[in-house]
């Protein structure tokens, strides 16, 4: 298949249908190969939407797309003075909101196909759940999946576009920083399956409360047909009240043997992972899982259920999990050529998955020392300082050895391990990641423990690579 023939086709008249909007010039019989937002990759024939945000305007690329080789545009309708080409040739609609076209035009392409759908939301583990999923239902369908934070208001009508005949899934994941956009997600992907993954302080600056989060990540399931099914994570207690919200078909999961998947005899096993007792609707199954932490049992119960729900076999889903590896940037453990080990836990943070990734670190260290390096946690509005606060205490009540915090709210960190005892000898402030490295080299041992952690825009995974540079890494 060439790249061209890969391209979702329409012709003018889909875009109309989709858009509701307004053929200003153009033959709408005509076809247009490909959507872009991007005037810097077009390809010949493609639909340009420019999309507004705080700091650009797509409109002002409109010249530049048709230059590029697009052959037709939509068009804001406040933004019409931008396009000044004298060519007909192009076909041009005018819409209210090129954001909310790109949606609608992608829910219009989602509808020309029988793929079954996943939706995937949560304050954290959506991505690891995603690719659990996708890795399981591989194993026996034609599965397209969301590639990286593709998972906005952008990137989730993208991802739906690659959607072909040949699929027979798309697993899908639903991001949020602001009321209003799960449901809109939701509507535009219309999912058979929806999973909620786990409610947590995330993205509070926008959401403000817990309530709101709550009541966010649940418009994935009001906005559901009655018909579609629902995962429900009976241990979140955040989430046992969306049966309130939800009377359709559903499928639980949790450690309780009351869920329809559930875990029992876990054994951590270092940072070879964890084993346990996979347990679907009666049936149990031994399972090793290669990475480590309790929180990512529940990812696997989360995938295990939701592939259920696609109709995957038992033993499929125990060979999909026993296969499933780290994903990069996500509790990735290197060992260092000294003897240490480093957990790579970079992609982001919030107070959820810093809890976790903590106790994960406290478990694998064992009597060796455990140094963690944290960048500020981002996105928690009024509550942030509070909240950092609370990770230093938990830092102090995890038994960490040495702490580096970098970022606006470190100081709030530090203050709550001070107030846990951690004597301040061992905390420090750095920028640069090279400011850590010589502390590490006169102090890590053999069997050490370094955690990295921070939210995405804190760039940690440079303090990582730092390391990894001084150290080496001990390969197999």
């Amino acid at each position: 298949m060439t790249a061209e023939q890969s391209l979702p086709v329409f012709q003018g008249h889909d875009i109309l249908k989709a858009t509701g909007g307004t053929l200003i010039q153009g033959n709408p019989a005509g076809f247009l190969p490909g959507i872009s937002t991007d005037s810097r990759r077009i390809t010949k024939g493609n639909l340009f939407i420019p999309l507004k945000g705080d700091r650009y305007d797509g409109h002002d690329y409109l010249n530049a797309a048709v230059k590029e080789g697009a052959s037709g545009l939509l068009i804001q309708k406040d933004s019409e003075n931008k396009y000044f080409s004298c060519n007909e040739g192009i076909t041009i609609v005018f819409v209210e909101d090129t954001l909310k076209a790109l949606g609608d035009i992608a829910h219009y392409w989602r509808k020309k196909f029988a793929a079954s759908v996943v939706a995937i939301t949560g304050s954290s583990g959506k991505t690891t759940t995603k690719e659990m999923i996708a890795g399981i239902s591989g194993l026996e369908k034609n599965v397209m999946k969301a590639q990286g934070n593709f998972n906005n208001l952008v990137g989730v009508p993208l991802t739906l576009l690659n959607l072909r005949e040949q699929h027979d899934a798309a697993i899908l994941e639903l991001g949020t920083n602001s009321r209003g956009e799960i449901e809109r997600l939701t509507r535009i992907a219309e999912p058979d399956i929806g999973l909620i993954t786990n409610i947590g302080p995330a993205h509070l600056e926008g959401l403000k409360s817990l309530d709101v989060v709550r009541e966010e990540k649940c418009d994935l399931f009001r906005n559901m047909a009655a018909s579609k099914v629902a995962i429900i994570n009976m241990d979140d207690e955040a989430l046992r009240t969306s049966e309130n919200i939800w009377h359709g078909k559903r499928i639980t999961f949790g450690l309780d043997h009351d869920a329809d998947v559930s875990a029992e005899n876990i054994i951590k096993k270092g940072k070879q992972g964890v084993s346990f007792t996979l347990r679907i609707a009666g049936k149990s199954q031994d399972i090793h899982l290669s990475v480590t932490g309790e929180h990512n049992v529940y990812n696997a119960l989360a995938a295990a259920a939701s592939s259920w729900a696609l109709g995957i076999e038992h033993d499929t889903i125990r060979q999909g999990l026993m296969a499933f590896t780290p994903i990069t940037g996500r509790m990735e453990i290197c060992q260092l050529k000294n003897g240490a080990f480093i957990i790579n836990d970079t992609y982001n943070a919030n107070p959820a998955s810093v809890r976790e990734a903590l106790k994960t670190l406290k478990d694998l260290r064992g009597s060796h020392s455990g140094t963690v390096i944290l960048g500020d946690m981002l996105e928690l509005g009024e509550r942030a300082e509070e909240m950092h606060e609370g990770i230093g205490s938990l830092m102090a009540d995890t038994g960490v050895g040495t702490i580096f915090l970098r970022g606006r709210l470190s100081k709030a960190t530090a203050a709550g391990a001070l107030k846990g005892n951690v004597p301040d000898s061992r905390i420090f402030f750095f920028e640069t990641p090279e400011e850590v490295i010589p502390h590490l080299k006169s102090t890590l041992n053999k069997g050490d423990w370094i955690l990295v952690k921070g939210s995405r825009m804190m760039k940690m995974e440079e303090v990582v690579r730092t390391i990894v540079e001084t150290f080496g890494i001990e390969t197999v």
